[in-house]
Formats: structure tokens, C-alpha cells, sequence
């Protein structure tokens, strides 16, 4: 395109109208063409005559800049902290895999699920994992409207500002047939070159360097101002997406091309696959090449390329059955066991700690290792004074792999477990099931409520970003509140603001702590500034506001902040699913002590095992938690679990499933039960619902038919789902 001639103090509203519209496509095309194809066709200086024609014609008709104006790439106000953005579709993690036999697993495990025999093509993608920051960006009829983080999965947060500030991301989708909405999932990243660059200019400033390209991309991405991030060389990938209102292909390969018709950065390196082959080929030769991509990556995603596949294979709590992450081999480094420490989990769980002479593996320095338990301790043969192999697993937790017994010193000791907790001193027991004999792998403080490593640990947890998600509630403070006396139960939380003048001393007291030690780390006398108290109030006040704001939290958040035994994330929910309320659950659970009726129907639940049931019921049946119980729900509301409204069919409906089906696997059957609401019970009860009968069903449907339950036929049960659409 040639730039207008008409100077721009003789446009009419029209023409400037128009003339903006030409600009911003002009320009995103000419930073596809620069920033993702690396093939300019204009130079630097015919660039900047266009963005300063854009600019002009802004600043004389202010109210008609576009949402796509590329003066929006640099120009919003710093923020005061960034908002919320709930994602319209889950931004999910994906399960890992470590060697061909986990990519055998994976695609046996879909041809299984799918129902498909090993002569029927199953294709799939294989793309870089790119180590960065996951992002969204939300385009509604082809403009740029928001951008967010991935957050904890289901809330992100909102920096759309920043995200409009990289280049390589258009503000409008290139040409007329993009989706009426669509949130285009992919990574944020640093290339090596612009990490090297970044380091160089904080060294000039005097800051300190950033430690990887991951870190750096994040304190990036996060910043307030947008024109921090500006300065920053960010770039992006597009590889996938989240709410679509229509596709324009049906398989992962074709909306790939389609976002690059677009104008959206794929990564080049992306395959399409037939085989497990043809797949491993690609992880071998990225991985040859993994130095040579002048970016991080950790890894290769594989995908089912069908999207109809991918939406019958649905989604696990956490991740999609239809694709795998097949991550490369850590990287190792050798170093030396200078001590052994041991910490106490917010469970009473002992775990021991290998202090290390720090060692960089894989860009990060590491001090710290993990050796698990006193087995491992024992197999391993770990002494203090040994030299190690160590390797951050899965490229994030420090591990050793091996001691170089070569290299042992004569006065090596070996490392005595205590039985004791080394916090409270109480009595630290291997727990030995009952059933089966075997003894737990961890030691365990019997303390309880007692021990304040416990204490500390589980307010922790019950403040952390999936349970309550008190925002000024990290570790150091609540620790401080912890020892000032302020907070010892989860209660006293919510009581913290008719204690102000208290939580004022506290928060005062540890300022003053910091201060001194940073005048005897540098020598220097300290400075009382009002600015600092100021500040000290400033951040009670916005404590203050964060716990208000919680006040009110879902049922199987609560159920998870709780802290118990084996619920995760996952089986909170799952208990939520069936209880609905924390009443029910709580009078469930108490019931279930007699281990009669109510521990059978916890057991019925599909998913619950003895040693989950176990553990919930012993949490409850423990006074002292009832205590902190009934205390907390006095300051707090509980949202009842309440499924989708759009799930209506099946939703809160118990299900029990028997006999061999004949048009899908038992799993994806029960798969699809649940992503609409239903819960599926692993035994008929008076409170089942349904009972869908497959071939050859046996005792379940006699059983049903015994109490009345309906039951329905494979073609029934596809009818309700609308699986037979």
C-alpha cells in the first residue's frame, strides 16, 4: 500500500476514518512481515512515517482511535496492580511423559478410549515446548480486546496492555473470515539473543540480571507500566485456543495454518505425524537442534490432529486426554553434600534436604535437593561430605541421582533419621497400614495442631492461590502473624480486623527487623521515613480488604483448603461434586466414624478410595478440628457445588455404570457423564439415579432393578448425552 497524500490537516471525519482503518492494516501487516517472517519491505524510516501519519491523525480526532490503532502498543497508564480475567475456557496444564514407552502409553490410551483398533489412522502434531509464559488473547470479530495470564487455570490476570505491546501479536486478525470470537491460547517467550541483551542493560543500571529467559519473560510480561514491557523484547507463539465461536478447520494442523493466515506467530518447527515414528524423529531431532533454536524449549507437544477426536477424548481435571508433553532428559551437574536438614511439611511429613555447594544445572543455581525420605537416604547411600550427581526433574525440582563413590571422602557421615521432630519434639512414627502390612514411606510428627511447622504450613495452604487465595498472605507474613500470636487458626484470620492496632506493632516490629539487618549487612545507620510507616499502614489496609474479600468461597475450595490427607485439587472437587454442601459433607463425614452406611456410600463414590475415605474421616472425627471447624464457618459463607445450568440434563444425577458398551469405552462413557454434571458411582445404591446397562450386565442391574432405579440402554444413555446427534 502507498501512504495517503492528503495532509492531514485537511482530512474531513470520513476521510480520517478511512485513513486510520488503512493505517492500522498497513502497519500490522508490514510487523507480520518484520517480526514473525523476518522479511521487510519497507525500511525503518518509512515505518516511522506511517506510525507518525497514525499518530497526527489520533491526536486531531482523538475519539476515533481504533481498538487496533497501533498507538495502542505503548500509551495506557501504569496500573495500580492488574485485574482479574476469568477465562471462558480453562487454561489447563498437560501430563508429562519422559520416553517412548509413556508416547506408546499415551496413544494406546486414546486408540482405547476412542474405541479404535490399531489398523485405523490416528495422526497427530508435534510442536516445541516452548519454556516461557503462558497468555491468552482475546479477538472478537478479528480485533484484540484482552489478554491474560494463565493464573491459577480458570482466573487469570488481565494484562492486556502489556500483550498489546509485542509487535509479533496483530491488534486485528489479516483477512475477512476469522471467527466472530476466538481466544488464541500460546506462549510468551525471550529469545536467547534478547535475554543476552536484557542482562546487559540491568548489569548498566545496576539491577540484577535475570537468572533464565522463562524469568525474565515473566517479570516482563507483568509488569504495571506497559512501556517497561515495551522495552523488552518479547515474542510470541500462537498454539492453540480456548472459547471459538466457529472453526475454520477440523483438525490442529489446519487451524494452524489458518492462524498464520492470519497474521498469528506459529511456531515453524510444528509436524504432522502418522505414526509413533514419524513422532520420536521429531523429539530426536529437536532435541539435536535444541541450542541451535535460539530460544528455550523443554520439551515436544503431541496432539490428536482430528478435533473431533479431541473433543470426544474430552479432559482429565487438569489436563486433555489428547495431548502429551514428551519432555527432554534433565540436565545434570556434579556437586557436593555439605549438610543434611530436615523439614516438616504441613502434614507432619519428614522430609530430608541435601544442602548443597550451589551449582548452575540448566540456567538456574541450585543449593537445595530433595532426597524424599530415609528409604531413599538408605538405597541411595547419601552421605554428607559425598560429591552428587544432581538434576532439576522435569527441568524444576532439584533431585540427586547418584553419588560418585569415587569421590568420597574418608570422613563422609552418615546421615541418622531422627524420630523426633526436630520442631515441636514430638514422636516422629512410620504410619504401617493396616490392610496390607506396609510401612509409609514418610515419618510423620504425631504433634498435630501442636507443632508449629505444622501450624505455619497448613495456614499456608489454607490461604495459598487454590484455596482461599489471600492476596498479602504469603509465606513471610503469615509466618510473622503466626509468631506474634495473631493467627494460630484458620479462624483467626477473618478476626484480624478487630486486632488492627496489633497487626499495626507486627507489621512495624518487622520493618524495623529488616531494617537492622540490612544495617549490619551494610553498615550503614538506617533512615526513619514516614514513607515507611506509610507504606506499613497501606499494606494492613490492603490485607485487611483481601480477607474481606473472602469471606465467601466455593465448597470445594474450602474442601481443599482444609489441607487433608490425599485431597488435592482433584478429589476436592470430586467430594464437593457428590456432597453439594459443606453441611452435608461435614455431617457425611462425621456419620462415616461408624464406618456402617455413610462410609460406604463415601466409598460408592467413583474415584474414592480406602485410603482417601480414610483420610477425610479421620480429619473430622479429630475434636480439635471440629473445633477450628465450627470457629471458621462463623466467619465465613460456603457456596454450595452447583453444576453448569447448561449440563441440566445429567447434572447432579448419580450414575452408575455396567456391562460392556458397545459404541464407546466404559472410560469416555463415564468421561462424558461427569463433563456434564453427573456424578458416577461405582456401586447401586438407593440414592443412583441411572443405571445404564451395557452387554452382558450382571449383579448391578439385578440390584437396580430390586430398588426401582431406571435403567437405560447403551442407545438411551447416547440419546440424553446427545451423543447420537
Amino acid at each position: 500500500m502507498s501512504e495517503s497524500r492528503v495532509p492531514v490537516r485537511q482530512l474531513n471525519e470520513a476521510e480520517a476514518k478511512a485513513e486510520l482503518a488503512r493505517l492500522a492494516s498497513e502497519i500490522n501487516a508490514h510487523n507480520i512481515r518484520y517480526y514473525q517472517q523476518d522479511a521487510p519491505v519497507i525500511s525503518d524510516a518509512e515505518y516511522d512515517n506511517l506510525m507518525e501519519r497514525n499518530a497526527a491523525i489520533e491526536a486531531r480526532f482523538p475519539h476515533l482511535q481504533r481498538l487496533d490503532s497501533p498507538a495502542r502498543r505503548v500509551g495506557a497508564p501504569p496500573l495500580e496492580s492488574f485485574g482479574k480475567i476469568t477465562h471462558a475456557r480453562p487454561m489447563l496444564s498437560l501430563d508429562n511423559a519422559f520416553s517412548p514407552a509413556d508416547i506408546e502409553d499415551f496413544c494406546s490410551s486414546a486408540r482405547r478410549f476412542l474405541r479404535l483398533d490399531e489398523e485405523t489412522a490416528l495422526d497427530f502434531t508435534a510442536e516445541p515446548k516452548i519454556d516461557g509464559v503462558s497468555a491468552t488473547l482475546r479477538y472478537e470479530n478479528g480485533v484484540l480486546v484482552s489478554g491474560a495470564t494463565r493464573g491459577d487455570g480458570l482466573v487469570g490476570e488481565d494484562v492486556t496492555n502489556n500483550l498489546r505491546t509485542l509487535r509479533g501479536i496483530p491488534l486485528a486478525l489479516a483477512g475477512d473470515d476469522a471467527p466472530r470470537v476466538i481466544d488464541v491460547r500460546g506462549e510468551v517467550y525471550l529469545s536467547h539473543q534478547a535475554f543476552t541483551e536484557l542482562n546487559r542493560r540491568q548489569e548498566e543500571e545496576g539491577k540484577p540480571p535475570f537468572m533464565n529467559p522463562r524469568n525474565a519473560a515473566a517479570g516482563s510480561l507483568r509488569q504495571l507500566d506497559p512501556a517497561i514491557t515495551a522495552g523488552r523484547p518479547l515474542q510470541f507463539f500462537a498454539y492453540g485456543w480456548g472459547e471459538i465461536s466457529e472453526y475454520p478447520a477440523d483438525t490442529q494442523s489446519g487451524m494452524m495454518a489458518r492462524f498464520q493466515e492470519w497474521g498469528l506467530p506459529v511456531n515453524p518447527e510444528m509436524r504432522h505425524c502418522k505414526s509413533i515414528a514419524e513422532m520420536l524423529a521429531v523429539y530426536n531431532s529437536l532435541q539435536e537442534r535444541r541450542a541451535m533454536l535460539g530460544y528455550d524449549i523443554d520439551g515436544v507437544v503431541y496432539k490428536v490432529d482430528r478435533l473431533d477426536l479431541q473433543e470426544r477424548l474430552g479432559f482429565r481435571a487438569r489436563s486433555p486426554r489428547w495431548a502429551v508433553a514428551h519432555k527432554f532428559p534433565a540436565e545434570l551437574a556434579e556437586t557436593v553434600v555439605e549438610d543434611i536438614d530436615i523439614q516438616v511439611g504441613r502434614t507432619g511429613a519428614l522430609t530430608p534436604v541435601a544442602k548443597l555447594r550451589p551449582v548452575t544445572v540448566g540456567g538456574v543455581v541450585v543449593s537445595n535437593a530433595t532426597l524424599h525420605n530415609e528409604d531413599e537416604i538408605r538405597r541411595k547411600d547419601v552421605r554428607i561430605g559425598d560429591t552428587v550427581i544432581v538434576r532439576r526433574a522435569g527441568d524444576v525440582i532439584p533431585q540427586i541421582v547418584d553419588v560418585v563413590m569415587g569421590k568420597r571422602p574418608d570422613d563422609s557421615r552418615e546421615f541418622a533419621f531422627p524420630t523426633a521432630c526436630p520442631v515441636c519434639g514430638s514422636h516422629a512414627v512410620r504410619e504401617r497400614d493396616a490392610r496390607s502390612g506396609k510401612e509409609d514411606a514418610a515419618r510423620r510428627c504425631t504433634g498435630g495442631l501442636v507443632c508449629p511447622a505444622q501450624a505455619v504450613e497448613r495456614l499456608r495452604h489454607f490461604v495459598s492461590r487454590n484455596a482461599f487465595d489471600i492476596e498479602g498472605l504469603g509465606e513471610q507474613n503469615v509466618q510473622l502473624l503466626y509468631e506474634e500470636g495473631l493467627v494460630r487458626t484458620p479462624a483467626d484470620i477473618f478476626t484480624l480486623k478487630d486486632r488492627r492496632e496489633d497487626l499495626k506493632q507486627a507489621f512495624l516490629r518487622q520493618r524495623e527487623a529488616h531494617a537492622q539487618a540490612r544495617q549490619e549487612k551494610t553498615g550503614r545507620q538506617p533512615q526513619k521515613k514516614l514513607a515507611e510507616s506509610e507504606r506499613a499502614f497501606k499494606s494492613i489496609d490492603n490485607l485487611l480488604a483481601a480477607i474481606e474479600a473472602r469471606r465467601t468461597i466455593d465448597l470445594e475450595r474450602l474442601i481443599y483448603a482444609l489441607g487433608m490427607r490425599h485431597v488435592g485439587e482433584n478429589n476436592a472437587r470430586l467430594l464437593a461434586q457428590n456432597y453439594h454442601s459443606f453441611g452435608k459433607f461435614q455431617e457425611a463425614m462425621l456419620a462415616a466414624k461408624a464406618r456402617e452406611t455413610a462410609y460406604q456410600e463415601l466409598l460408592a463414590i467413583d474415584g474414592v478410595g480406602e485410603t482417601l475415605a480414610d483420610s477425610v474421616v479421620e480429619f473430622f472425627a479429630e475434636p480439635h478440628n471440629d473445633t477450628a471447624m465450627d470457629a471458621l464457618l462463623k466467619q465465613i459463607d460456603v457456596r454450595e457445588f452447583t453444576a453448569p445450568a447448561s449440563l441440566s440434563p445429567l447434572a447432579g444425577k448419580t450414575l452408575v455404570f455396567t456391562g460392556g458398551m458397545e459404541k464407546m469405552s466404559r472410560d469416555e462413557a463415564k468421561a462424558r457423564a461427569q463433563s456434564l454434571g453427573a456424578k458416577v458411582a461405582g456401586s447401586v445404591s438407593s440414592k443412583t439415579d441411572y443405571v445404564i446397562a451395557g452387554a452382558d450386565a450382571g449383579s448391578k442391574l439385578k440390584k437396580a432393578r430390586e430398588l426401582g432405579i431406571k435403567v437405560l440402554e447403551e442407545d438411551e444413555w447416547l440419546a440424553i448425552t446427545g451423543l447420537n446427534d
